[in-house]
């Protein structure tokens, strides 16, 4: 991968500025406090997810139930971490557009209709649209959190130290279609190149 998605070290992650709730596509990357491994096991240079690791992909999913305007892409659960992209769809924008960085790919067209009709779970309302990427994010880390503290309680799940993730999370945003490529790429073989993981 190129050296341009190297994840830096520094206490604000954010880009300055930039309204993360626009339209557009999202790196992200979490890692576990004191990068435990709790999620499972490389075997092979497969990722081999334990109930746990189950656990972390569902929530994953469920972002699509919550924010009906969030579309996950790629992702993978790793031992200690855990790779995704996210997409904030938003029907009334153009898409089209190149008006801000972070536009939705040519060749990638969305139907706003399956977002905005989605059945699910929540109700309308306790969904919710325009969220930005760090709040539906936030909720991921929440609900998995809980599920993972009843996992401990209740399945004899490894514990963890004081909280299961890390207070913040890694983005970048993806501006084209060849950084899509190269990251979707980057997530698929994670597992495949754990031995020189930074996370590990």
């Amino acid at each position: 991968m190129s050296d341009s998605f190297n994840l830096p070290d520094r206490k604000n992650l954010r880009l300055a500025g930039y309204d993360y709730s626009a339209t557009g596509l999202y790196f992200i990357t979490i890692c576990t406090q004191n990068r435990d491994c709790l999620f499972g096991r490389i075997d092979n240079d497969q990722m081999i997810l334990n109930d746990a690791g189950q656990m972390v992909e569902k929530w994953f999913h469920e972002l699509e139930n919550k924010y009906p305007d969030k579309k996950i892409h790629e992702f993978v659960v790793m031992p200690n971490h855990f790779h995704g992209i996210v997409e904030n769809v938003d029907g009334t924008l153009n898409i089209q557009s190149d008006a801000h960085v972070g536009a939705p790919l040519r060749g990638r067209p969305i139907d706003h209709t399956t977002a905005k009709n989605k059945s699910s779970q929540y109700g309308p309302k306790n969904q919710i649209f325009g969220a930005t990427i760090g709040r539906s994010i936030d909720w991921f880390k929440t609900m998995s959190t809980n599920d993972y503290i009843w996992g401990v309680k209740n399945n004899g799940w490894q514990r963890f130290d004081g909280k299961l993730w890390q207070r913040n999370f890694h983005d970048h945003i993806i501006r084209t279609e060849q950084e899509y490529e190269l990251i979707s790429e980057y997530i698929l073989n994670n597992p495949a190149r754990w031995e020189e993981d930074r996370f590990r």
